[in-house]
């Protein structure tokens, strides 16, 4: 039987990337350790489920830096389908398997309201700066979230969309190099911007830029010593920071629009009308642009990438793209006026191809780990118990790759997607890349439609090829960290478009 405590070598590894920190925790495991300790036999008396036991410190360090590797590697180390172990005070139970899927996503006792508090990526708090007036439950959020993105008002903002990616396109060049991974993720941060906030925000390049420069400082400052210890000082003082400086950023925007004696439908607006207060306001937009831009805005770069990687794909997409401008405007258009007629339903139901083609991208890059706690009894998952207040975690590359599921998993196939072919066998909830069961992403056809246009206008505009920093054809493609909790950033070499204007659409 394997041992139960957390193989040095994986803790050490995790460590390399941070020596400042790792002498920090292990310093502070030496002198508080009987603090976080806990017999490895005292939890498993009364179950099954495979306990972890050692350092609860180590495991939750684990936990937040490599995640992917700490889950992946404890299954097939362990050959459990379950295991426990403790994040401080906090009890979580990974769960993987068929059977272990279908009760985490449908069980109405798991909540991921409250596995997200815990557990989840740095998304801006209100409480990480002292506020505590924002309301805590999901539900409100979710609501406005829905309301926000409803066919009509996706259909007033389209043309608006796509004149902010036109002109940043614009912005390239006719030809030139690069990197996707900036500057599809910048488009994707500004239409997001422009869904969420409000004309006076959206309108103003310098001042979007700015939101994405502390965005990205916020993220930088959500080490996983802040999330294990938010308590502690210095290394959670960073967090603050940057969450304080978000909030003051919007501030003036929101007075702006409480001022205005004409209302819009735009999202601020919306939220003022429903008698939100500042802070709650604020709280919401962040949450807007936060969960609207983590992996869509990786999913367009991923896009672009793998389809410079398979020719044949690419031009499957591009015609696909192509009989949308044939079917919608004049010849005489501009490309982007063409495409903002395009009715929504077109946009959602007529377009297979690119839909197969995002569905293997999310499939291929999205491997995080969904949440939950079980805020119910105890409840029974093949034989064994998980408790109430225990939090519960699964991968989600746990179904993406499973061989079992998908042939060949790490290859590149949207054609695997085209007929349905994932739900063969009846396999409950194979594909996990916009939620399932009793919680789907509730912005999931806002995402859609971000990487559909942004793709679209792309590939109307210019001819487009993968090099790297010498010019040539990368040796190997880069591959997403799959431990990163809020995006699959590239791994590897950097890679870069060669792209030039396509003079003459049809």
């Amino acid at each position: 039987m394997a041992p139960r405590s957390l193989p040095f070598e994986a803790v050490w590894a995790s460590f390399k990337t941070e020596p400042a920190t790792a002498i920090f925790l292990l310093g502070f495991a030496v002198v508080f350790g009987f603090l976080f300790v806990y017999p490895s036999h005292k939890h498993i008396e009364n179950n099954k489920v495979y306990d972890l036991g050692g350092y609860p410190l180590l495991s939750a360090w684990l936990f937040f830096a490599k995640r992917y590797d700490f889950m992946r590697g404890t299954f097939k180390r362990t050959g459990q389908n379950m295991f426990r172990f403790r994040v401080l005070q906090h009890h979580v139970v990974a769960i993987s398997g068929e059977e272990g899927r279908k009760v985490f996503f449908s069980e109405k006792s798991f909540n991921p309201e409250e596995g997200y508090k815990i557990l989840g990526g740095p998304a801006p708090r209100p409480r990480d700066i002292n506020i505590s007036s924002v309301e805590e439950s999901n539900g409100p959020f979710i609501r406005h979230v829905l309301n926000l993105f409803r066919k009509d008002r996706m259909m007033d903002i389209i043309p608006h969309l796509m004149e902010d990616i036109n002109r940043r396109m614009d912005d390239w060049g006719k030809n030139g190099e690069m990197n996707p991974f900036k500057e599809m993720h910048a488009l994707v941060f500004q239409m997001t911007v422009r869904m969420g906030t409000c004309p006076e925000l959206a309108n103003n390049e310098q001042a979007t830029n700015r939101l994405s420069e502390l965005f990205l400082l916020h993220e930088q400052a959500a080490s996983p010593i802040s999330l294990m210890l938010p308590w502690l000082p210095g290394f959670s003082s960073k967090k603050a920071a940057a969450t304080k400086a978000l909030f003051d950023f919007l501030s003036p925007y929101v007075d702006l629009r409480r001022r205005s004696s004409v209302q819009s439908s735009d999202s601020i607006d919306m939220l003022i009308a429903d008698g939100y207060d500042d802070p709650t306001v604020i709280a919401y937009t962040l949450g807007i642009i936060f969960a609207g831009v983590i992996n869509t805005g990786m999913s367009v770069c991923w896009t672009i990438v793998h389809l410079a990687d398979n020719p044949e794909w690419k031009e499957k997409v591009t015609l696909e793209v192509k009989s949308l401008l044939l079917n919608h405007g004049s010849s005489s258009d501009l490309i982007h006026r063409r495409f903002s007629i395009v009715p929504l339903n077109v946009w959602e139901e007529q377009m297979p191809v690119l839909d197969a083609v995002i569905k293997e991208i999310i499939r291929l890059t999205v491997s995080g780990a969904a949440l939950r706690r079980n805020i119910g009894g105890d409840i029974l998952i093949a034989q064994k118990t998980i408790r109430g207040g225990d939090f519960l975690a699964y991968s989600l590359g746990d179904t993406h790759f499973d061989d079992q599921i998908y042939s060949e998993p790490l290859s590149f196939n949207p054609a695997r997607f085209l007929q349905g072919r994932e739900d063969k066998n009846g396999v409950s909830f194979p594909f996990l890349g916009w939620g399932a069961g009793r919680h789907p992403c509730a912005g999931m056809r806002a995402a859609k439609l971000e990487i559909k246009v942004a793709i679209a206008l792309f590939l109307s505009k210019f001819e487009y090829e993968l090099v790297d920093a010498s010019g040539k054809y990368p040796k190997s493609l880069p591959q997403p960290d799959r431990n990163d909790i809020q995006n699959a950033k590239p791994l590897g070499e950097e890679c870069y478009l060669k792209f030039g204007r396509v003079e003459n659409v049809g």
